[in-house]
């Protein structure tokens, strides 16, 4: 049997890139050899296993047939007559589908390191319609590598809208779909994620809830970009500059969603996006099966992040009742991953980027004066039950209000 180092490794090093993983295939053996050599079996569609020693995958070499709609609709060919540049073709991107041999030469029979030179993300072959993930793939391949100054190619940008104009996007699975937006969120430029999708179509199919937003007119008084997918697109930015948290980003990306309902009638105006938002935010995470704190965090930065804006403008009992909403006592990371949120926004306007954001340290203090206050003193007064719970409120909010008049 011949073993090859393919995939992301093998870009990443002609890219200067410390690889994270490396993934291996394996041409001309069966299962039963790998498994004579103490390989643990991984695969359920196609024969898979992990090294022994380092735990790392090792893939048979092979083909795949396409024999239905989306990610699952296909028939997998795995031999020992399976060569390496059968397994390499049915890659996505050629920047993708290169291998090293036991010698460390680099096989690159389809185009890889002159597309990584040229700073392309171009497709292997024209199979490449037969997988709707890889629209998704493609668009976070470009949230990874358009600060390097990476661009899809023309032709691979067709197929992309190939494959939505034949409806193989209705066919995605939840999972993948997720498991690829949550991958964008992590990379460096997340907005081009949402750039691509737009620019193949598949954003409208996907995550209708934002392609809604764009073409929709804000006040340029508040929205100097008046567009609101401009908005969306700056507000990115401003979240991968603040925070390598994809929760951060996420709420970020959904904080809007409301604008995208607004009525034709009231436009420019959006008087109340964040409260019409949240049910589109719910909408949007349960089609995804999105983790539980990506949503609830998400759910948070829609409703309350113009009350975040606004907070300096809020009574002593307002402002306890924000910092009770978002559970700022009890979630202090969640609190701070909100704040990050709410700032992005507040940064993402057309020539706002550098503005500070006082309203998250403000926000801060308040909860630190309100968890100074002890219930304690309180409980050794004999005081128990809701009357307890309703004096500490009371001397929660006087701090509050201390707090304010200090700060005039």
């Amino acid at each position: 049997m011949d073993i090859y180092l393919v995939g992301g490794a093998v870009r990443d090093r002609l890219l200067g890139i410390e690889p994270k993983e490396r993934d291996w295939v394996v041409v001309g053996a069966t299962p039963d050899e790998l498994l004579d050599r103490g390989f643990k079996p991984v695969g359920k569609d196609f024969p898979v296993f992990l090294h022994p020693d380092t735990s790392e995958e090792y893939a048979l070499a092979r083909t795949e047939r396409k024999s239905g709609h989306g990610y699952h609709g296909f028939e997998f060919h795995a031999a020992p007559d399976v060569t390496l540049e059968d397994d390499l073709v049915r890659r996505d991107l050629t920047i993708n589908a290169m291998a090293r041999d036991a010698g460390d030469r680099l096989i690159d029979p389809y185009g890889g390191q002159s597309d990584l030179e040229a700073r392309l993300l171009r497709h292997v072959s024209p199979a490449f319609v037969e997988d709707p993930v890889r629209v998704l793939r493609v668009a976070r391949f470009a949230a990874r590598f358009a600060p390097l100054g990476f661009t899809v190619a023309g032709e691979t940008m067709l197929l992309m809208r190939r494959i939505v104009e034949d409806g193989e996007c209705e066919h995605l699975v939840a999972e993948r779909v997720w498991q690829e937006t949550q991958r964008a969120m992590s990379e460096p430029a997340p907005r081009a994620f949402v750039e691509v999708m737009r620019k193949c179509g598949a954003l409208a199919v996907v995550f209708p809830e934002l392609d809604a937003l764009f073409g929709v007119p804000q006040r340029a008084e508040w929205h100097p970009e008046v567009d609101a997918g401009k908005h969306l697109l700056l507000v990115m930015d401003q979240a991968a500059r603040l925070s390598n948290d994809p929760q951060v980003r996420f709420a970020a990306l959904l904080h809007d969603l409301g604008k995208g309902i607004t009525p034709a009638e009231e436009l420019p105006s959006h008087h109340g996006h964040d409260v019409a938002g949240v049910a589109l935010v719910d909408e949007f995470c349960n089609r995804l099966r999105a983790p539980r704190d990506y949503h609830r965090l998400a759910r948070m930065v829609c409703r309350e992040h113009l009350n975040c804006h606004r907070v300096r403008e809020l009574k002593p009992a307002a402002v306890m009742r924000l910092l009770e909403r978002v559970d700022a006592l009890r979630q202090p990371r969640r609190f701070e991953r909100f704040l990050l949120a709410c700032e992005a926004d507040a940064r993402g306007k057309q020539g706002r980027a550098d503005r500070d954001y006082p309203q998250a340290d403000y926000l801060r203090r308040c909860r630190e004066a309100v968890a100074r206050v002890s219930a304690k003193p309180l409980a050794d007064a004999g005081l128990e039950g809701a009357e307890l719970g309703e004096r500490l409120r009371e001397r929660r909010i006087a701090a509050i209000r201390e707090l304010q008049a200090r700060a005039g």
